[in-house]
């Protein structure tokens, strides 16, 4: 508990918190074959253009159900931190996975989630997202860019850039100014969590290695939205205790491969 303690002290200070190897090598590289063999997820994946151009592929699902992403998304690890890190029962918003290729991954735009999410009625900003490194996130390959302690500014208003909704750049750039840019570099399995008024980006990938990445989004109960959008309203989360998670992706990953004849 003084762990998770630390870990939200930096989370209310900075916005976000690193924490290492919040997976097993086991369990991520499980995730990695499971995501790279699922056809369903690349058959629902979909692309957005920066403001060059360039194209981020990502897929998104609104509901949990039997698979590896829910199961990392129910959590124990995740959801009892998102709970202490929030200060209120939290339930799941929606999860998607980030699939920057080598050499033609996109960029994000500076953008704060709840930029996108206030007009999905959620009346407060009371709401965070965890992302997990599918394969190690670098500077070189487009890893998340965050400025510290940028969510005490509030919302800001947000417009369209390429094919994204990014945050108004006069204000992102007297923010720049104030706050402390920090690449968030992670390890495979290796975690990131953070407010959703943080702003934050990611440039192209222009390396000659993948990024994926899962990203989990988390709702307070009592910020339940006051009408409905494309991400649900609250449901409790029936929470998986960590020693399952991974007999739920390799279950997944059974499911996945053919039959012997």
């Amino acid at each position: 508990m003084a762990v998770i303690e630390d870990e939200k002290q930096k989370f209310l200070n900075d916005g976000f918190v690193v924490v290492p190897q919040l997976f097993s090598a086991e369990e991520v590289s499980l995730l990695s074959e499971v995501a790279r063999i699922d056809k369903k997820l690349s058959e629902s994946a979909y692309g957005r253009e920066d403001g060059t151009g360039a194209v981020v592929t990502l897929a998104v699902r609104n509901e949990l159900s039997d698979d590896y992403y829910s199961a990392i998304a129910r959590s124990h690890r995740i959801v009892s931190r998102m709970t202490e890190f929030l200060g209120d029962e939290v339930y799941h918003y929606h999860h998607k996975l980030i699939l920057k290729e080598p050499r033609v991954g996109g960029a994000w735009e500076w953008h704060q989630d709840y930029g996108y999410w206030y007009n999905n009625g959620c009346l407060l900003p009371d709401m965070g997202s965890c992302l997990i490194a599918i394969d190690d996130a670098t500077v070189e390959n487009g890893c998340l860019q965050v400025l510290r302690g940028s969510h005490h500014i509030g919302r800001i208003d947000h417009g369209p850039i390429g094919d994204q909704t990014g945050a108004d750049l006069e204000r992102v750039a007297v923010a720049k100014e104030r706050f402390e840019t920090v690449p968030v570099e992670l390890s495979a399995g290796s975690a990131v969590f953070f407010h959703a008024n943080l702003l934050h980006r990611s440039d192209r990938n222009t390396s000659e290695k993948p990024r994926w990445a899962l990203i989990c989004c988390f709702n307070t109960k009592s910020n339940d939205p006051y009408k409905v959008s494309r991400h649900p309203n609250y449901s409790p989360i029936e929470v998986l205790a960590d020693h399952e998670v991974r007999s739920s992706g390799e279950a997944h990953r059974s499911r996945l491969q053919p039959s012997a004849s």
